[in-house]
């Protein structure tokens, strides 16, 4: 009799415990996922964005011998018709066209740079992910060739991460969807506990064989699917950016 009520306690204790447990494990993995926009490139909605120029920086062959860069990108009137249909409203829509080519074969690179000023004026800027994102995806208008794309994105803690959109070795628009994975920390132990990625630059890379002359791509809508959620606590303002930024000044992480 007596083995039995202590069994049923102990049955009782870790049912407690395991409830308890999930309670506040499922604060942690409550989820508000929403799309969020990076970089549209058209004009309307630059003007709601923060301003970015971009800036093509090829590998070593990607230069003529007196070390012009043989690269070029330029805002084009164009658009996915998967994405905007065919423009009845005749819209100004852009997107970003690249072209470009490299003296030999082999394994180029470009790098798609964002940030601020012209020419020599260039800033490099990397471009803040909202939440915790889970997805990165942009539209490409491809040509065929046997090239690759990749994103890179910095954690807080200064490393880079490489995630690869795979080829595109395809005609017309396509969208590239790459799934960012649970390794890349974007949130810590402390307040503020979400700690955001960063964009820094996409990269193409041409594979040994393609051809590397003559090379045109367009790029739209470069977006996020993030999570927003964030658990609410009493005083949760003070550990906003702003708040910390009206509070300690420049100097504040």
């Amino acid at each position: 009799m007596k083995r039995g009520f202590r069994t049923s306690c102990r049955l009782l204790v870790i049912v407690l415990l395991v409830g308890s447990a999930a309670a506040a494990l499922a604060d942690e993995v409550t989820f508000n996922l929403v799309p969020r926009v990076l970089q549209s490139f058209d004009p309307a909605e630059q003007q709601r964005e923060v301003y970015r120029t971009w800036k093509l920086v090829p590998s070593k062959f990607g230069y003529d011998r007196s070390g012009s860069s043989l690269w070029e990108a330029k805002l084009v009137e164009a658009w996915p018709e998967s994405l905007y249909g065919k423009n009845k409203d005749g819209e100004d829509l852009r997107v970003l066209g690249l072209r470009g080519k490299f003296l030999r074969k082999g394994y180029n690179y470009v790098e798609i740079v964002p940030g601020t000023g012209e020419g020599d004026g260039f800033e490099p800027k990397p471009i803040p992910i909202p939440g915790r994102v889970h997805f990165i995806d942009l539209w490409v208008w491809g040509s065929n060739h046997a090239y690759t794309l990749e994103a890179h994105v910095r954690d807080f803690q200064g490393i880079d991460h490489v995630l690869s959109f795979g080829s595109i070795q395809f005609v017309g628009w396509k969208n590239l969807q790459v799934r960012v994975p649970g390794s890349i920390p974007q949130s810590w132990q402390y307040l503020p506990r979400r700690q955001g990625l960063e964009l820094i630059r996409l990269v193409l890379w041409t594979q040994p064989l393609e051809k590397v002359d003559d090379f045109y791509m367009y790029l739209d809508q470069i977006k996020v699917t993030t999570d927003v959620f964030e658990t609410s606590y009493d005083g949760n303002n003070l550990a906003e950016a702003d708040e910390l930024q009206e509070i300690w000044g420049t100097g504040a992480n």
